[in-house]
């Protein structure tokens, strides 16, 4: 679908992107909305984000879901994730134009090898790209972009290097014992960069900054020409399936056992956010219901609670990568591993805008680990430890 964000024009929202939405009618009588409130305590233990919950329903009862969208973009971050995999699951050198043809969409690049439905996203007129830091400028978030697209192409060079043992001043694998890392000649885990870049400035801005932020001024008045939902609807819709493709998000998880297959952020919120991964789900239908209410106090609550959670997730993640990667008793392989991922955590920071953090917070303290000759393997304790003040004290952990 591709829809113009008709009333968001006061924010400056940037969402030249595959799905946007408009309130642009054919005839305003047709296209007006008609909504019968729902009671909050209709949500339950069983609710399901779905079309067929019987909550999210037109007066003829006809669902007013849609999460193609956001679960197709979804997906094509599981493709990148998967191809990158292949370096070290195949011993297959990697492309840095097929790594930026996956995040653009362009010239057909998903194929079933990955997965068995990736071959059908070519054709879905979406891409992650557009979506990459689209809270910010249009030239601030093509900084970032290109600075993932930057990390394709180390991805691609230390790829021929499958078969050769890491080390100071040489790019390669380390191991764990069980599992291999693929890391450059500084001992950065290249593929957790991205993966971990990736959650921060899609998943964390566009759900966060965009959708649950100033995407809450869309239209709710009027049906988005050609569909059943207004274009308020299709905001919240797109947030929630930008998280999770599953309808009961986290249920029945317990603080040893996720109860749904998660990835990215979805699954770092239980691992991290133990205390409040349980409420996600529940706050999302609740959202929903006050879209329908017209309630916009709850709605603007139920967002605020997400995002809030959301990034004391990353926040969690990167002090706990961090405290891993200093563990004496591990191999440099899990270190390193560890590394990587808190690294990139660090770098979605900049996301995280409830709680002020930005660019300057996190190319900080990314400077302050990794800045010297050696990178990885000059870290020390003093370094680490300096990183999780900064972020403790910022994130009020």
């Amino acid at each position: 679908m591709n829809f113009n964000l008709h009333n968001l024009k006061k924010v400056g929202l940037y969402l030249a992107i595959g799905a946007a939405f408009t309130a642009c009618k054919k005839d305003d009588d047709e296209q007006k909305v008609s909504r019968a409130k729902v009671d909050y305590s209709k949500v339950t233990d069983t609710t399901t984000y779905s079309k067929t919950n019987g909550l999210f329903v037109d007066a003829s009862g006809k669902t007013t879901v849609d999460l193609t969208e956001g679960n197709v973009r979804y997906k094509m971050f599981q493709g990148i994730n998967s191809y990158n995999g292949r370096a070290l699951g195949a011993s297959e050198p990697l492309d840095s134009v097929k790594l930026k043809n996956l995040f653009s969409n362009t010239n057909s690049p998903f194929i079933s090898t990955y997965h068995a439905d990736y071959a059908t996203l070519n054709a879905s007129g979406l891409q992650l790209r557009n979506v990459v830091a689209s809270s910010w400028s249009a030239a601030n978030a093509e900084v970032v972009r290109k600075k993932i697209e930057s990390e394709f192409k180390t991805m691609a060079e230390i790829s021929t290097s499958f078969g050769v043992l890491g080390a100071q001043g040489v790019a390669g694998y380390l191991t764990n014992g069980t599992s291999k890392y693929l890391v450059t000649s500084k001992g950065i885990e290249t593929a957790q960069i991205i993966q971990k870049s990736l959650i921060g400035a899609y998943q964390l801005d566009f759900i966060g900054n965009v959708l649950l932020n100033s995407g809450l001024d869309a239209d709710n008045s009027t049906l988005v020409s050609g569909k059943n939902y207004t274009a308020l609807e299709h905001v919240w819709d797109l947030a929630y399936s930008s998280l999770t493709l599953n309808p009961n998000y986290l249920r029945n998880s317990t603080s040893s056992a996720k109860g749904t297959t998660e990835s990215f952020l979805g699954s770092y919120m239980w691992e991290y956010n133990q205390g409040n991964y349980a409420k996600i789900l529940p706050a999302f239908l609740k959202g929903r219901v006050a879209i329908i209410n017209n309630d916009q106090t709850e709605l603007r609550a139920q967002a605020l609670f997400i995002r809030t959670q959301f990034e004391l997730a990353i926040a969690n993640a990167a002090l706990g990568y961090l405290t891993k990667s200093m563990d004496a008793t591990k191999s440099d392989g899990y270190r390193a591993h560890a590394f990587g991922e808190g690294l990139g955590f660090i770098y979605s920071l900049r996301f995280a805008s409830v709680h002020g953090a930005n660019a300057a917070f996190s190319d900080k303290i990314i400077s302050d680990l990794v800045g010297s000759a050696n990178g990885f393997w000059d870290l020390t304790a003093i370094k680490t430890n300096a990183a999780a003040t900064e972020i403790k004290a910022k994130f009020g952990i």
